[in-house]
């Protein structure tokens, strides 16, 4: 089991959304997150005022799948996420030791 990672841009969602869809990955959770990185903050001018934007906002998805699906999920994410622009994002792969469904007790690959 492993567990895959994925920082994208808020722009590309729709897109790396529809493209792991289109590969049987109809379930991952998702989280509003704020990075800092090679892209920097940009000045936000709001009234008259400038602000720093010491962060970037982007979007987290979390996808726990069977080892012999990583290959495909993240080369899918990579392809749908990627503008070339500094700021694309990254891919983590993480090994899960156990996952647990909550409601019926099923572990492994049937928890998913």
């Amino acid at each position: 089991m492993k567990k895959i990672e994925a920082i994208v841009r808020l722009s590309r969602f729709d897109k790396v959304r529809d493209a792991l869809a289109g590969i049987g990955v109809n379930f991952f959770t998702l989280s509003d997150v704020k990075g800092f990185g090679l892209q920097k903050g940009k000045k936000l001018v709001y009234r008259g005022s400038v602000y720093d934007s010491d962060y970037i906002a982007r979007l987290q998805l979390d996808i726990l799948c069977e080892d012999e699906k990583v290959s495909a999920i993240v080369d899918t994410i990579i392809e749908s996420a990627r503008t070339g622009e500094v700021g694309d994002g990254k891919v983590v792969v993480v090994d899960v030791s156990q996952v647990t469904r909550i409601r019926t007790g099923e572990n492994g690959a049937e928890a998913i």
